[in-house]
């Protein structure tokens, strides 16, 4: 007996194959956690928009990022008020703050948005300050 299978042997691929990678896809997205099938959506949506991931974005970059707001405190800098919120994208998260805002329509947790300006870095995080954005439709979550 072979230890080769048989649709190796005739070098075409066996409906045993197709059927098993179709299987260990879908044991693979059932074992996984909920948070790493959200992260692979959200590196998908990014691609698909022609956005940069953020763990590739380097300081002083100008860039245009897309992902999901984690959460949205108001943290005064310097007396000032601040608004600033983690942009998650699947790779990296992103500080997004517009200083001198207390509170802005539709900026809250849960919601995907696209933001657009350049990177800083501050304490080792990558910071966006008053960026450009673009709220994205609630319907498409």
């Amino acid at each position: 007996m072979s230890a080769v299978p048989r649709s190796e042997k005739s070098g075409r691929p066996g409906k045993a194959e197709k059927s098993s990678g179709r299987f260990r896809r879908m044991l693979d997205r059932l074992s996984s956690s909920q948070e790493d099938l959200e992260s692979e959506e959200l590196q998908e949506d990014s691609q698909a928009s022609g956005c940069t991931r953020i763990s590739e974005c380097t300081d002083r970059q100008i860039v245009k990022v897309t992902g999901t707001l984690r959460t949205v405190t108001l943290r005064p800098r310097a007396g000032v008020p601040a608004l600033e919120a983690e942009l998650f994208d699947g790779t990296a998260p992103l500080d997004v703050v517009w200083l001198g805002r207390r509170s802005i329509a539709g900026i809250e947790p849960g919601r995907r948005l696209i933001a657009s300006g350049r990177i800083a870095m501050s304490h080792g995080r990558r910071v966006l300050f008053n960026p450009k954005y673009e709220l994205r439709p609630l319907g498409k979550e």
